[in-house]
C-alpha cells in the first residue's frame, strides 16, 4: 500500500508527518476563560451583598451596561445568574430589581443555613487537624483586629471566611456544595445584621465561643453555638423588617454600625 502524499513528502524531507488535532485533543487544549457575564455577576453580587445596590433598587440595563463597560447581552446573562442565586428578581417587562428582604424567606433561609452549619460544626469538631485550628486562630485574630479598629468591610470578609472554613473542615462535599448554594443570600443578610446596634460586638463573642468549643472537641456545644449564631442573624434582620412591612426593601444596608464609632466601614 502506498503511503499518503503528505507522509511521503515528510519522510523524504526527514521530518515527522503532520497529524491533525483530534476533537478530543482540541477540548483538552482549550484554555478556560471567565466570561464577561461571570465577571459582571461577580461585581454586581459584591455590590448587592454589601448594600451598595439596595434591596428593591431598580437595575436599569442602560446604566449598568455603561457602568460595567459591557453590552446588554452579557449583562442579561449576569442578571439571570444572580436571579438563580436569589439576589435579583426579573420582572415580566424584562426589567430587574435587587431582591427585597422578606421576613418569611429570611426565616426559611436561616433555618436551612443554621442546620447546615450546625451539622458542619459537629463534624468539624471531630475531624479538624492542627493546621485547621491554626487557620481558625489566625482568622479569629483578624476579625478581632478589624472589630477593634471599626473596619466593618474587612471584618465581614474574614467573618465569611470563618463560616466557610468550618464547613470545609467538616470534610463533607455534599454539605459544602449545599452551603455554597445559599451563601450569597446569607452573606447579604449577615452584612446588614452587623450594622445593627450591638450585633457586631455580640458576633465577635459568639465566634470566640465557637472556636473554644471546637478546640475542646465538643461537637454538640460547637454545633449549638454556631446554629444559634446563624439564627440570630436572621432574627435581627426580621426584627428590622417588622417595623417596615413584610416586603420592605431594607435600605442603606451599607450604613456604619449604629451606636458604634467606626472608620472605613462599608459604603
Amino acid at each position: 500500500m502506498t503511503e499518503p502524499k503528505t507522509e511521503a513528502k515528510a519522510a523524504r524531507r526527514g521530518k515527522e508527518p503532520k497529524r491533525p488535532i483530534t476533537a478530543l485533543q482540541r477540548r483538552r487544549l482549550r484554555v478556560p476563560r471567565v466570561g464577561l457575564h461571570e465577571q459582571a455577576a461577580a461585581r454586581l453580587r459584591t455590590m448587592i451583598v454589601r448594600g451598595e445596590l439596595a434591596p428593591g433598587q431598580s437595575l436599569g440595563e442602560a446604566d449598568l451596561s455603561d457602568a460595567l463597560g459591557i453590552s446588554r447581552t452579557p449583562l442579561r446573562e449576569a442578571l439571570k445568574q444572580l436571579a438563580n442565586e436569589g439576589l435579583v428578581e426579573l420582572r415580566l417587562n424584562h426589567s430587574a430589581v435587587v431582591a427585597p428582604f422578606r421576613r418569611a424567606e429570611l426565616t426559611e433561609l436561616f433555618e436551612a443555613v443554621s442546620g447546615i452549619e450546625r451539622c458542619a460544626a459537629e463534624l468539624a469538631a471531630l475531624r479538624m487537624e492542627d493546621a485547621d485550628f491554626e487557620r481558625l486562630d489566625a482568622l479569629q485574630d483578624k476579625i478581632e483586629w478589624h472589630h477593634g479598629r471599626g473596619e466593618l468591610r474587612d471584618y465581614f470578609q474574614a467573618n465569611q471566611q470563618i463560616h466557610s472554613a468550618i464547613v470545609g473542615f467538616a470534610r463533607n462535599a455534599v454539605l459544602k456544595s449545599t452551603h455554597e448554594a445559599l451563601l450569597a443570600r446569607a452573606e447579604r443578610a449577615r452584612f446588614f445584621a452587623l450594622s445593627v446596634l450591638g450585633r457586631w460586638d455580640e458576633s465577635v463573642r459568639e465566634h470566640q465561643d465557637i472556636l473554644a468549643a471546637l478546640r475542646r472537641r465538643d461537637a454538640a456545644r460547637a454545633g449549638q453555638i454556631l446554629a444559634h449564631h446563624v439564627r440570630r442573624t436572621g432574627e435581627i434582620v426580621a426584627e428590622t423588617l417588622d417595623g417596615k412591612g413584610d416586603e420592605a426593601a431594607v435600605a442603606d444596608t451599607s450604613a456604619k454600625p449604629r451606636g458604634r464609632k467606626t472608620r472605613n466601614a462599608a459604603s
